[in-house]
């Protein structure tokens, strides 16, 4: 299978780039191990106008600074000094949008992601929800900025989900968000056992 190409993630709509993110084929080389699963659900921040996205009203920081630059890198942020999460910068330079990735399905390499994640046997809890993902795929913070072009960490073009498949719900986590808590920015396959658990408002 063929590497998106940037002219996917350059695009405006990060609504309809989060939906088409799903079917698609994460995967991880690193350390001479190939780990992938198929995306399952994802999560749109839209930047500047969402209170729910770390670049809310223009916030510029060391950690933020990558989601300025244009689409197709990654972002990685640690999330209560435990957890990394995976996201996709989209848009072009100086509209900081991204995409969370939430599920995968897993797909190659469960050996070795059970092994990072001390498991002894496949469950849904392997890669349901953005910090087990992230750590079943070895993905860290020390990845952020890494492009998606690139041979450590990229995305393969595979499935694409029919628009009736999808299910759209409320994010997770943001309600300090306000009203932008309440859109209905979370995308996920319907019916798949390997979507979170974590409940939107």
């Amino acid at each position: 299978m063929t590497k998106l190409e940037n002219s996917f993630y350059e695009r405006p709509d990060v609504l309809k780039i989060a939906q088409e993110l799903l079917g698609k084929l994460l995967v991880t080389e690193i350390g001479g191990r190939r780990t992938s699963g198929r995306i399952v659900e994802t999560e749109a921040y839209r930047g500047a106008t969402d209170r729910a996205s770390h670049a809310w009203n223009n916030r510029r920081t060391r950690r933020t600074e990558v989601m300025y630059g244009a689409g197709g890198v990654a972002y990685v942020y640690l999330c209560y000094g435990i957890h990394h999460l995976f996201n996709v910068v989209t848009n072009v330079k100086d509209v900081p949008h991204a995409v969370l990735v939430r599920g995968l399905e897993p797909v190659e390499g469960i050996d070795t992601m059970l092994w990072r994640c001390g498991k002894q046997k496949l469950d849904t809890t392997l890669t349901a929800g953005p910090g087990s993902l992230s750590k079943a795929l070895g993905i860290t913070t020390e990845l952020t900025g890494e492009s998606l072009s690139g041979n450590v960490l990229w995305i393969e073009d595979a499935l694409r989900v029919p628009r009736k498949e999808i299910v759209a719900g409320t994010r997770v986590g943001v309600a300090y968000a306000l009203d932008d808590a309440y859109l209905p920015y979370r995308f996920s396959v319907r019916g798949n056992p390997w979507v979170s658990k974590g409940k939107g408002l």
